[in-house]
């Protein structure tokens, strides 16, 4: 960290300073608003990605009352979690994010091993997100071609999980081609895709019930329980659990915010901001989508079934249905999935610009595998080998559903546990470790910021658990939840390569800032990247590097 407390120029950015403070340059294109950093989250978090995802979870395991009550349920949690890491995001504006706020607040003695467990589960969480949402991606347009060719019982064509495969890799490609434009483009593309999910949701839910011939009534809606899901469960607390599942997984990828702090201006104000926004709007304009779909439910049964127009593809049979029973054509309903797939696939983009930041950001510490190579920025200043790095293994993690869905369900499951393990990291060193001595940033939760802490920290272990639960009775090979398989192997690699190899050069962050800064006064400079200078952060006043003239202009990568 540098300090110098006395000559700051006044009108640096305070995310710029703070960045500074920590001991890292500035070597990403500051640019983005508030409006555009929250529309990175909004973007990932893409309700219509996630509730059209996993609709038939939530109509299988409960059905209408644990979609409408469970989304509140998770909605309320998740807030809590966000609240707690906008709270530490005000502090440590990095791209770092969650692992380097697991560094700074754990202490000197833990922070190595703090910020490697808490960085590799949020780079494969993130990874398994983009992996889950560009193969949803995949399997929509298969729907949809399947639809458009008469429908699974008019000889329609269904793509075979080759075809499935290929359609996904070519999604990776053009938003790896997008994530290499300026941030500029993709702060555009941010904002777009963030529009097109509010006026989607708006749109469908409103069109949908009222396009439908039959519907269902209010009673059917906020009181009728499925436990008719042919799995063998009936209590209804473990199906209401199990039901919750679609919720959570929507309501994730929020991170992203603190991953665009550096390219953020004002990041210590508007990252917190960028988080704490996307998770509220999305609650809103959630429920209202699941409202306004549900009301066109009137069969659960007959939408789960394998054997109808759209192959057991529930939101796409209820648009299906809608149009062609009153049009006589099921036309307008494929459009509606059209606009359902523009989100998914901007949901996808704005995951891997998440993606590619972290790692860039991870690299920069030495913490990845060919490391020098994943935190060059280009001319454009994008990180761009990260952004490639991250398309890559996003394709690898799905070439799994090719030997075995199951498999691949495993894989993705890292993205709801895995990512809110690395989400809770953080907060529990900051309510145990660092309770005392955490000096919050702009933003912070004042004397609640504790007790909010510790019911996120709960709220995290509280799923870990439950979404590990098996999900069919009897268990079998092929009903297993893989779930504590994938998020315990991960946690197996990351504990072992940290024993076996880590701890011997991997020491935490590493500060970047060149030597020669201009310090005034008796202060000096601090490149102790765990030192922590309240007076500095709480009246930040640091001074621009000394740069020769020769240097303008070049690229700090």
């Amino acid at each position: 960290m540098v300090s110098s407390v006395n000559g700051g120029d006044a009108g640096l950015d305070s995310g710029h300073a703070r960045l500074h403070e920590l001991g890292y340059k500035q070597e990403l294109k500051r640019d983005l608003s508030v409006l555009s950093n929250f529309a990175f989250s909004f973007s990932i978090i893409s309700v219509l990605t996630g509730v059209t995802t996993l609709y038939n979870t939530g109509l299988k395991y409960g059905g209408p009352v644990v979609m409408t009550y469970g989304w509140f349920v998770a909605g309320f949690f998740t807030m809590l979690v966000g609240l707690s890491m906008a709270e530490i995001c005000s502090s440590f504006p990095t791209s770092g994010g969650l692992y380097y706020w697991s560094a700074r607040l754990s202490g000197k003695d833990w922070a190595p091993f703090a910020s490697w467990m808490t960085g590799w589960f949020n780079i494969v969480g993130q990874w398994a997100v983009t992996t889950s949402v560009d193969f949803s991606l995949a399997q929509l347009i298969q729907v949809i071609i399947l639809l458009s060719t008469g429908g699974n019982n008019g000889g329609g064509y269904l793509a075979s999980k080759y075809v499935v495969i290929a359609f996904h890799g070519g999604i990776l490609v053009v938003h790896a081609i997008l994530n290499s434009l300026t941030i500029t483009w993709l702060s555009f593309f941010g904002q777009f895709a963030a529009a097109w999910n509010v006026l989607g949701v708006f749109v469908l839910m409103i069109m949908i019930p009222t396009v439908a011939t039959e519907r269902a009534s209010a009673e059917f809606v906020f009181t009728h329980f499925n436990t008719d899901n042919g799995a063998g469960i009936h209590n209804k607390l473990y199906i209401f659990v199990l039901g919750l599942l679609m919720s959570q997984y929507t309501l994730t990828g929020y991170d992203a915010s603190a991953h665009m702090t550096e390219e953020t201006k004002n990041a210590d104000k508007n990252g917190p901001k960028g988080i704490i926004s996307a998770i509220g709007i999305s609650i809103i304009v959630g429920w209202g989508y699941l409202l306004g779909i549900t009301f066109a439910v009137t069969n659960i049964p007959y939408l789960l079934n394998e054997d109808n127009d759209a192959g057991g593809y529930a939101i796409a049979e209820v648009f299906y249905r809608a149009f062609k029973s009153r049009y006589g054509s099921g036309v307008g309903g494929i459009i509606c999935l059209g606009v359902i797939a523009i989100a998914i696939f901007f949901c996808g983009m704005s995951s891997v610009t998440s993606n590619s930041r972290m790692a860039y950001a991870f690299s920069r510490d030495g913490a990845m595998p060919l490391s020098s190579l994943w935190h060059k920025v280009n001319k454009q200043e994008v990180p761009i080998n990260a952004v490639w790095l991250s398309v890559f293994i996003s394709f690898c993690m799905a070439l799994t559903s090719l030997v075995s869905l199951v498999a691949f369900q495993a894989m993705v499951s890292i993205a709801t546990i895995g990512l809110y393990i690395a989400y809770a990291l953080p907060i529990f060193f900051r309510v145990t470790l660092a309770r005392r001595s955490f000096v919050p940033g702009p933003f912070n939760l004042g004397r609640f910021g504790v007790l909010i802490g510790w019911i996120a920290v709960l709220w995290v272990a509280t799923i870990t658990v439950l979404f590990s639960l098996p999900v069919e009775y009897p268990i079998t090979k092929d009903t297993l939840n893989y779930t504590p398989v994938a998020v315990g192997g991960l946690l197996v690699l990351t504990v072992s390569s940290w024993i076996l190899s880590a701890r011997h050069w991997f020491g935490g962050p590493v500060t970047n800032l060149e030597a020669d800064y201009l310090c005034t006064g008796s202060s000096s400079t601090i490149r102790d990247p765990f030192h922590f200078d309240e007076q500095a952060h709480q009246q930040p006043k640091v001074t621009k590097p000394v740069v020769k003239p020769q240097q303008q202009g070049e690229n700090n990568a």
